[in-house]
């Protein structure tokens, strides 16, 4: 056995219980062996980062791979929700609405999409959405709001305006026949 095994074995053996004790007492039970899995898969490959004594290490990581967990667990929900009011409703309203907002987002600029899709369709916040195009959150919220207010003008631009009901004919005789 290498002292890298070795070393991680003894860490392992010394740290498991409190650190599946320490998931367990945060999300439960379900998820407690699959996190403590994964903090420990992390440790193996970081083995030279671990400090000693590596207890409070793999606590912090273990809370990193469950926030990580419910992050991906809201995601899981939105798409979830997305798909379901897909499936509620009219469905013609909805696909004329997102033709209409994929027409109108396909107007604006690429820095104007790149915000807009990180936001709505990743789900990130400003935060994490200023990290990937690498400018400040305060920056990030005001392209956000520039880009929203671009989009918005674009679709006003493109909408038609719907008839009136009264001004349709077979439906203004309809309506006086019930009269």
């Amino acid at each position: 056995m290498t002292d890298d095994a070795h070393r991680f074995t003894g860490m392992y053996d010394e740290c498991r219980q409190r650190v599946w004790a320490y998931v367990v007492s945060r999300a439960g039970r379900q998820v407690a062996d699959e996190v403590v899995s994964e903090t420990f898969a992390i440790a193996w490959r970081r083995l030279d980062d671990v400090p000693e004594p590596a207890l409070p290490w793999l606590l912090g990581v273990a809370r990193n791979v469950l926030r990580d967990n419910v992050r991906a667990e809201v995601r899981r929900e939105a798409v979830a929700a997305e798909l379901r009011a897909w499936t509620e409703g009219d469905v013609a309203d909805q696909v004329t609405e997102r033709l209409g907002v994929l027409r109108a987002l396909a107007t604006l600029a690429e820095d104007d999409r790149e915000i807009l899709v990180l936001v709505a369709w990743h789900g990130l916040s400003p935060k994490e959405g200023a990290r990937v195009a690498g400018c400040s959150s305060a920056a990030f919220r005001v392209r956000l709001h520039r880009a929203r207010k671009r989009l918005k003008q674009a679709m006003e631009a493109r909408a038609t305006p719907r008839p009136e009901a009264s001004s349709l004919p077979h439906v203004r005789n309809l309506s006086e026949e019930w009269s």
